[in-house]
C-alpha cells in the first residue's frame, strides 16, 4: 500500500498516520464497491486483492477499463472532476482497502502540495494508458491485444517460477475478453494458439508465461 502515489512521497510516521485516519473495508470475490453512476466522493487504496473497473452498455455487455491490484488507487478523478462515477468497480478477488472522503483528501493535500503533483502525474499516466488502449483497439489484431494484456497482468501481477512467470490474475475467461475488447470465442482461440506454440500454460484464473519474449514480439 505504501507505493501508492498518496503515500509514497511521505515518510514512513507520516504515511502509518493517514492510513489511521482512513475508513478500512473488505469484499468478497463479487461484491460491488459501487456502481456507474452513484456520486463519487471517495478515493480508494487497494491493501490487497482486486478491483475491476468496468461500464455497461445499453444492451448489458460489460467492457473493462482496468484491473487494479495492491497499492494502486482509484475514485480520484471525481475529486479534480466532481460528478458521478464512470464505471463500476467490483471486487474479482478477495480484497482489502482503505478509502477517505474528498473533503479530508482536499483539505491533506492542501498541506502536502507534493503528494497533489503525486496524483495528478498518476492521472497523466492512467490517460496514457487509455489512449494506448484506445490505439491498439484500432490497429492491434485480437491475438496481439490478447499477448499484450498478459503481459502488462504479469508486469503488475506476475511471480518468477521455475518454468517462467506465473500470473494469478483471478479473472474468468469472459472476464479476460473484456479486459481485450473482444468475444470470449476469439480470445479462447488466441490462448489456445499461444498455448499450442507452447508460450504459455492455462490455469484455473491463472496463466504460466512459458515464453516472454515470444509473446511480446507478437504483442507489437
Amino acid at each position: 500500500m505504501r507505493k501508492a502515489p498518496l503515500f509514497s512521497p511521505l515518510d514512513e510516521a507520516a504515511a502509518e498516520s493517514l492510513i489511521a485516519t482512513m475508513s478500512s473495508s473488505r469484499l468478497e470475490r463479487g461484491d460491488i464497491l459501487f456502481h456507474e453512476g452513484d456520486q463519487g466522493d471517495r478515493l480508494y487504496v487497494i491493501g490487497e486483492g482486486k478491483i475491476k473497473l468496468g461500464r455497461t452498455s445499453s444492451d448489458g455487455r460489460e467492457n473493462l477499463l482496468a484491473i487494479l491490484g495492491p497499492g494502486e488507487m482509484f475514485g480520484e478523478l471525481s475529486l479534480f472532476d466532481p460528478g458521478p462515477r464512470t464505471a463500476t468497480a467490483t471486487a474479482v478477488a478477495e480484497t482489502q482497502l482503505v478509502s477517505m472522503g474528498h473533503e479530508q483528501l482536499k483539505e491533506f493535500l492542501a498541506q502536502r502540495p507534493g503528494v497533489a503533483l503525486t496524483l495528478l502525474s498518476a492521472l497523466a499516466r492512467r490517460l496514457r494508458r487509455t489512449n494506448d488502449v484506445l490505439a491498439d483497439l484500432v490497429f492491434t489484431d485480437v491475438p496481439g491485444r490478447v499477448a499484450k494484456a498478459l503481459l502488462d497482468l504479469a508486469g503488475r501481477f506476475g511471480r518468477p517460477v521455475d518454468e517462467g512467470v506465473m500470473v494469478a490474475h483471478d479473472l474468468t475467461q469472459e472476464e479476460l475478453a473484456q479486459l481485450v475488447g473482444a468475444s470470449r470465442e476469439t480470445v479462447n482461440k488466441a490462448l489456445a494458439d499461444f498455448a499450442s506454440r507452447g508460450w504459455l500454460r492455462l490455469e484455473a484464473r491463472a496463466v504460466l508465461l512459458l515464453d516472454v519474449e515470444r509473446l511480446k514480439r507478437r504483442a507489437r
